[in-house]
């Protein structure tokens, strides 16, 4: 197995913990949109398993990266005091902490991910010629 396929893996791994995360915290959530945010979002980090153990290409790549890191700005502002969603500063929890670590993580990785596939076609190209 090559060192992309384990990104692959691993990358699929990071996003799932994430929305497992996301939604076991979003699931007994008394403010309703908490709730939508988190449990949705979750789900949709589950599902981008499936593009990355599939590999269907750098727009899905692509696309949940964007999705992670709306995510990631999200986390980091609510924190920031009388902030403009929520009007306050927001605890730092552990289980916010550890899922900021698998998302940044799944950010990195894909980041890895699109470098390493570039240099593959990069290669690819030189040897064609």
């Amino acid at each position: 197995m090559n060192k992309l396929n384990i990104l692959f893996y691993v990358a699929a791994v990071t996003t799932a913990i994430a929305g497992i995360i996301h939604v076991i915290l979003g699931i007994p959530s008394n403010n309703q949109n908490m709730q939508i945010l988190f449990v949705a979002g979750g789900l949709l980090q589950i599902f981008w398993i499936i593009p990355m153990l599939r590999k269907w290409g750098n727009v899905w790549y692509g696309t949940g990266l964007g999705g992670t890191i709306v995510f990631i700005a999200i986390w980091g502002i609510t924190r920031i005091p009388d902030n403009f969603i929520t009007g306050r500063g927001g605890r730092i929890s552990d289980n916010g902490i550890l899922t900021e670590v698998f998302q940044i993580a799944f950010v990195v990785i894909v980041i890895a991910i699109f470098v390493l596939e570039k240099k593959t076609l990069s290669k690819k190209e030189e040897k064609d010629r």
